[in-house]
């Protein structure tokens, strides 16, 4: 896979692309992300990639032609899967989507950036619009880097441990159980004998009720679902 990401600013994305999981992913050759500056795309001698918009509102506006030109020219080294743009008013990122998006070839992301975009870039040349949440950021590289991460870390080979994402929470629209590890007590306070029994069925059964107990209890509308 290789994830593109548009930006006006590279330095953002810096750290959370080459640490951790997303880090062994690409040493292993199983993701490359590249990160490309908008502003190489201008042809504006002082490398602005806004202006003003009509209609009199307060803010500055991404403008289309250097977009263009970076998406163009990717699209010209390559197919693309999906050209996302990251914006507060997208479809709301979640485990499903995470899990389609991991089997794509190769995606484009395009960072939003001070009031917006173009209107008709979004018309035009995204073919997603999606959202981490209900709230605005600075700007998209955050929604981007954690997209990134969600959907590199299900490429086969990402995690040494495949069942370990398969088990994440939100993959059966049930949250996580809890989980322990040694020592068995501390302070006083105990693992639950079940998880010491080395009965798996039974184990497996104890997870799957504190499971459902700990999504009625923390997230009821995921059982709506």
């Amino acid at each position: 896979m290789r994830i593109d990401i548009i930006t006006v600013l590279p330095e953002l994305l810096e750290s959370p692309l080459n640490h951790s999981i997303l880090k062994r992913a690409q040493d292993k050759n199983l993701a490359e992300i590249v990160v490309h500056n908008l502003r190489d795309y201008t042809l504006d001698k002082h490398r602005r990639v806004d202006d003003y918009p009509f209609g009199g509102e307060a803010g500055m506006v991404m403008q289309i032609e250097p977009i263009d030109r970076a998406i163009s020219y990717l699209k010209s080294q390559r197919n693309y899967d999906e050209v996302i743009f990251t914006t507060p008013d997208g479809e709301k990122f979640d485990q499903r989507m995470a899990n389609n998006l991991s089997m794509s070839g190769n995606l484009i992301f395009l960072c939003g950036h001070y009031k917006g975009i173009d209107y008709r870039i979004r018309e035009h040349l995204i073919t997603r619009e999606v959202t981490i949440g209900d709230y605005v950021l600075t700007g998209g590289e955050l929604a981007a880097a954690i997209m990134c991460d969600a959907i590199v870390r299900l490429i086969p080979g990402a995690i040494g441990d495949e069942q370990s994402a398969l088990s994440d929470s939100f993959q059966d629209n049930l949250l996580a159980p809890p989980v322990y590890t040694r020592p068995a007590e501390y302070k006083g306070w105990k693992v639950p004998d079940i998880l010491l029994s080395g009965h798996q069925r039974k184990i497996d059964e104890w997870k799957h009720d504190q499971a459902l107990e700990r999504t009625r209890r923390l997230r009821p509308d995921l059982l709506d679902e």
